[in-house]
């Protein structure tokens, strides 16, 4: 809450939502959310999306509880409270939103998560097995539910779509696969009628939702949405982020915490790809480098002639010190794929500057040699000083907007 009281105007601005302290709390609060998700079984895409899920449903909840929080910054007379009046305030809406309603949600997300697996599984057989719909079958089923109990269809019946739980907060009904031959079906319009008369309570149609099909925890619509975002192009996948025009406030935080929510994806395959490229690149150096006679002395390293004559050796400092460079640079896997071609890459590179001054290393000076592909353009720094010439750094700049990076480097 003391974000809220640092900020500045009589207006709550939606920009807060990407303060380092809201994100914190986001985090926190998906966070709870996404328990038991890491220890159940379910294929590596239906956990990012469930996960995701989470956070957006988080973010969107934050939104609305700093919303609500900021009218308490003033005073009856319209005066800026001191900040522990204002945060005894405001602990009513703490409360509410992180105690009151998260028990509930919290239960609610279980419940999709696990029945989301279930679905997945379901999906694996396809219409081998029929599914039934089951309670808990004790005295604290609400009627409503009891009404589903035993309704037995295939997984292609679009009934499965609409009344496949959890159908309500603290729901605890289950679907399980049953043998064609040991259950009747139960006819298309009398399950479909039966679901009707169970969620008729449910008005906004927020538990009219398949967290399998869907891959989501909540549904679109939920308590802290609109109608309107059940069909939202956003919510659906169907346009990008950067064309999506807000329509209200509420349109502008879910974009908000949307787009920050794929910077971390972007962030995470970054990240996997930075470190899948290292490995490869150390398993390779450790294959592929030629053992020689150095003196007494066995010796790891290549030894090639330059385009210009110069005879240069690569030795694994060479690698390990294109490993720990320029690892923000968006080319850094692929300089690294291009560093396996080093050895061959420069016998034909061009000479661009043979007397590069070195300022980290006293003693020494650099030639530079560039070679173009159709896509990109390698530039490599051979270190040279009275111990021989040595391949020190690889860099890749792009060359083409369109480019193909396998066949380049492979060239």
């Amino acid at each position: 809450m003391k974000v809220i009281f640092n900020q500045k105007g009589n207006s709550f601005s939606i920009d807060i939502m990407a303060d380092k302290n809201v994100q914190s709390l986001i985090e926190a609060h998906a966070t709870v959310l996404d328990r038991n998700l890491q220890s159940v079984e379910m294929s590596d895409i239906m956990r990012q999306r469930l996960t995701r899920s989470n956070y957006i449903f988080s973010g969107i909840k934050t939104f609305h509880e700093l919303n609500e929080a900021f009218p308490s910054l003033l005073d009856e007379n319209g005066n800026r409270k001191p900040f522990e009046r204002f945060l005894n305030d405001v602990q009513k809406i703490n409360d509410t939103y992180n105690s009151h309603y998260l028990r509930a949600e919290y239960n609610f997300v279980q419940s999709s998560a696990q029945m989301a697996v279930k679905w997945e599984q379901f999906a694996e057989d396809g219409d081998r097995y029929n599914l039934q719909y089951r309670t808990a079958g004790d005295d604290k089923v609400r009627p409503a539910h009891a009404a589903l109990n035993g309704v037995t269809l295939p997984p292609s019946d679009p009934f499965w779509q609409t009344y496949y739980p959890p159908n309500g907060w603290n729901c605890r009904c289950t679907v399980v696969q049953v043998r064609k031959s040991k259950y009747p079906v139960t006819p298309h319009d009398e399950a479909m009628k039966r679901g009707e008369e169970a969620l008729q309570n449910d008005t906004k149609g927020i538990f009219h939702f398949n967290p399998g099909i869907q891959q989501k925890t909540m549904p679109d619509y939920n308590p802290y949405t609109i109608r309107r975002c059940r069909d939202c192009d956003i919510a659906k996948g169907k346009i990008k982020l950067a064309r999506f025009v807000p329509e209200n406030e509420l349109c502008a935080a879910c974009k908000l915490v949307r787009s920050i929510e794929q910077n971390k994806i972007d962030t995470e395959v970054s990240r996997s790809k930075i470190n899948t490229a290292k490995k490869s690149l150390v398993n390779w150096y450790k294959e592929n480098l030629p053992v020689g006679t150095l003196g007494k002395f066995m010796a790891k390293r290549f030894e090639v002639s330059a385009s210009d004559g110069t005879n240069i050796i690569i030795k694994r400092s060479f690698y390990d010190e294109s490993i720990s460079k320029y690892q923000d640079d968006p080319m850094y896997p692929l300089k690294l794929e291009y560093a396996k071609k080093a050895h061959e890459l420069i016998k034909t590179a061009t000479l661009v500057d043979p007397n590069e001054k070195s300022i980290d290393h006293p003693g020494a000076y650099f030639k530079v040699y560039e070679i173009v592909d159709d896509c990109y353009k390698v530039e490599m720094k051979v270190k040279c000083n009275r111990d021989g010439n040595y391949m020190h750094i690889l860099r890749v700049y792009k060359k083409s907007n369109d480019p193909s990076p396998s066949s380049c480097v492979s060239r």
